[in-house]
């Protein structure tokens, strides 16, 4: 199978690469997402008979002034990408967010893929957007959802927020976070070990959207207070409200995924989120 990976300079994208070794990379420079020339010429050169894309417009709420440019990533690239697919009868992976998400206050149990999207944000909107124009172009397509990715390959301009909680535990006399959203902020590394286990059983039954996040319901307050106690930073955490730290984007109060359809595929148990942390932590040599 000739596997290529759509923004594989990322956090996800390296850690795919790592999953799926024989995969090709292919970064900002060797495709533009946004231009549907860019992304025909570069997939025709390549004919992979697999593209996995991990590349998105994902500032939050730099998306709520910038809609235009949101969805020129999330809906549209991915519809290039779909239509190149389709034509060449090959199979797309999709990647999508929690942040589909959001829109139901009384939601409190973790939403399977079969129920309804919501979402409260330009973000979310245009991610929404970009699963429907794959599901409509391209028949062949796992769309995958996942939240709060962290991984080795985070960069200082563009980091995750695991990294910045510890960042900040050493300039700040104390942090304050949100404690009243509920998810499950995810490690890449387990989240491309499950990419890979679907792509490689194939078959055609398998198709369709899939939820993949780490195992278990936290809060935003309760990955920074594991965080720094992981890292031995004594630096105090207090948790907030949402409405105490107000920002440009709604996000969901409640978005926890429920990951048993994967599982079930790949016959693969996700890790517990606090075991994720742990692993990755010590791998970034924190612990």
């Amino acid at each position: 199978m000739r596997i290529a990976v759509i923004g594989a300079n990322g956090q996800l994208g390296t850690d795919l690469m790592a999953a799926l070794p024989d995969a090709i990379p292919l970064n900002r420079a060797d495709l533009e997402l946004t231009d549907p020339a860019s992304v025909e010429q570069a997939l025709r050169e390549l004919a992979p008979n697999l593209v996995i894309n991990t590349a998105a417009y994902n500032l939050v709420d730099q998306a709520e002034d910038h809609p235009e440019l949101a969805f020129a990533v999330n809906r549209h690239g991915p519809a290039s990408l779909a239509r190149w697919c389709a034509k060449q009868d090959a199979v797309l992976v999709q990647i999508s967010t929690d942040y589909v998400f959001g829109g139901d206050p009384g939601q409190r149990s973790p939403l399977v893929e079969s129920d309804r999207p919501l979402p409260v944000s330009v973000y979310g909107s245009s991610k929404f957007a970009g699963e429907e124009a794959v599901k409509q172009l391209c028949p062949q397509h796992f769309i995958i959802r996942t939240c709060g990715l962290y991984g080795r390959a985070a960069t200082k301009t563009k980091g995750n927020f695991v990294n910045t909680m510890l960042r900040l535990a050493d300039e700040r006399p104390e942090l304050r976070v949100v404690h009243d959203q509920y998810c499950t902020p995810t490690y890449t590394q387990d989240v491309a070990a499950q990419i890979a286990l679907l792509v490689r059983k194939g078959g055609s039954h398998q198709f369709g959207t899939y939820h993949v996040t780490n195992a278990g319901k936290t809060s935003w307050f309760d990955v920074a207070t594991e965080a720094l106690r992981l890292a031995g930073k004594s630096t105090p955490v207090l948790p907030i409200s949402t409405e105490e730290y107000p920002t440009r984007a709604l996000r969901p109060a409640y978005s926890v995924l429920n990951c048993d359809k994967i599982q079930s595929v790949t016959g693969q148990k996700i890790p517990h989120w606090e075991d994720a942390l742990a692993r990755y932590l010590k791998e970034i040599q924190v612990t």
